[in-house]
């Protein structure tokens, strides 16, 4: 298979994709390395298509706000330290919401945004494990823990949960 093709394949396989897609399963199931497909998700990147890369693998931007399109997407400000993080984390996803997102403002670069799309304990799990195995710090170490997040919540109610949690426990920066 060419290239070109391939790309238009990658695209279509993760358009049939319901949650991240790793590079290295992508590179198997076309029969390439891991760095031929970080390089073709590049290209068809600059070509136009939003593909996202989250801690789990790449996906189209939008497919997953696509599976459940019957619920709402909202902010919450959240402050807190590098050990609670997960902490903060489980308690979105415990209250049945989604994290799609983290962003930071930078006083140089404006607003930066690194995307999530956790759903699970197990998906903050292995987000957590991969920033601790990694030297990378989280985008809110720029900020001295202060970041947004957006959610994607089933119902208002999920989302007064959360908020009402939050604030419990001091994670909210201001209701």
């Amino acid at each position: 298979m060419d290239a070109e093709s391939r790309r238009k394949k990658i695209i279509e396989f993760l358009s049939g994709a319901d949650k991240p897609v790793s590079a290295s399963k992508i590179a198997k199931e076309f029969k390439v390395s891991r760095q031929i497909i970080v390089g073709d998700v590049a290209l068809i990147r600059a070509a136009g298509t939003e593909i996202e890369a989250t801690p789990r693998g790449y996906i189209l931007r939008g497919r997953e706000e696509q599976n459940d399109s019957s619920g709402i997407v909202r902010r919450v400000a959240s402050k807190h330290t590098a050990e609670q993080m997960q902490d903060e984390l489980y308690t979105i996803v415990d209250n049945g919401c989604t994290v799609i997102d983290v962003i930071v403002e930078h006083p140089v670069y404006g607003q930066l945004a690194g995307s999530l799309h956790l759903k699970s304990r197990y998906d903050v799990d292995q987000f957590i494990e991969k920033v601790e195995k990694s030297d990378a710090l989280p985008l809110s170490f720029l900020t001295e823990g202060i970041h947004l997040h957006t959610l994607s919540c089933p119902d208002e109610a999920s989302w007064e949960r959360v908020r009402d949690q939050l604030e419990k426990k001091g994670y909210l920066l201001d209701r």
